[in-house]
């Protein structure tokens, strides 16, 4: 896969190596020839865990010299949650969060964070939780500004995700907009507006969700902060379903994209190290390239 060789690949251990405890996969990632790793919230429904367990991760990370790229804010997937954003009755839990895992990323070198929009809460006003996923987003993107990273806004798939409300590429990126250009006054009268809000393109949710990933990725390319990647139908690796990886990685390097692509699929034989075949190992260090890039106020594509 020749395309593949202009980018840098960070390894998802939410989803890959996932027959592991947490602890050990970033050893098993960096024995399969990986540096860098991304991670959704790994404290389950823990907004604020011990410092003991915090420490253990980072010295999980550290002894595998493997450096984390990108953290999902509170998110809690395996229980079916979509994030917590929007959610009124996750609010505290929340604002609690966001020093918490903007430290954690900080500390192992992260330049992404990534802010799940939340599910539609039934008998809850839509406009009441994206007047609050607009205020969280805006508290999110100044957290990630201050540790030099860029705040992730992500469209998933109606098929595995019903009540989820930003379906669509276009839909995310709006909120990005939003994110970006809006001046919101926080609690101590501070104006953001700080230009680190990105659109997290996921290529699998893209195709799983009817649209045309390479038509999303030229038409948003200014948008783009973060590529992950699962092949459609299956969420595999490459090559088990009907993605042309070929052209899209080329296409990305066409419109200038410089960040990380993120492995987020389920190994199609469940054993993670084996579903690696399609990217020679020498293309598997992540090099100088960052999930995100470093926040300087310039987009991250185009």
């Amino acid at each position: 896969m020749t395309a593949a060789a202009k980018h840098g690949f960070t390894v998802n251990l939410s989803i890959l190596f996932g027959e592991l405890p947490l602890l050990e996969r970033p050893a098993a990632a960096a024995a399969a020839g990986f540096t860098a790793a991304e991670l959704w919230w790994p404290f389950g429904e823990q907004h604020d865990p011990s410092r003991a367990e915090l420490d253990a991760l980072r010295k999980a990370f550290t002894d595998a010299g493997v450096r984390l790229t990108g953290l999902n804010l509170l998110d809690d997937l395996s229980g079916g949650a979509r994030g917590t954003v929007s959610v009124p009755s996750e609010r505290e839990r929340f604002r609690a969060n966001v020093p918490v895992a903007a430290d954690f990323a900080a500390s192992l070198g992260a330049t992404a964070l990534n802010a799940l929009y939340g599910n539609r809460i039934e008998g809850v006003d839509p406009a009441e939780q994206d007047a609050l996923a607009l205020e969280h987003l805006v508290l999110a993107a100044r957290a990630a500004h201050g540790i030099g990273a860029v705040l992730l806004v992500e469209a998933l798939n109606g098929a595995e995700s019903p009540d989820y409300p930003l379906l669509w590429a276009a839909a995310a990126v709006e909120v990005v907009e939003v994110v970006e250009v809006v001046e919101v006054v926080d609690r101590v009268n501070a104006a953001t507006g700080l230009g680190n809000a990105r659109f997290l393109c996921d290529l699998y949710h893209l195709a799983r969700n009817g649209e045309d990933p390479a038509a999303v990725i030229t038409a948003h390319a200014d948008r783009i902060g973060h590529v992950q990647i699962a092949d459609n139908p299956g969420r595999h690796e490459p090559g088990t379903g009907e993605l042309d990886f070929e052209d899209l990685f080329a296409r990305l390097t066409a419109v200038g994209y410089t960040g990380s692509i993120g492995l987020e699929y389920r190994p199609s034989t469940g054993v993670s190290a084996d579903s690696f075949g399609w990217l020679p190992r020498e293309l598997r260090a992540a090099g100088q390239r960052a999930t995100g890039q470093r926040a300087t106020g310039q987009r991250a594509a185009g």
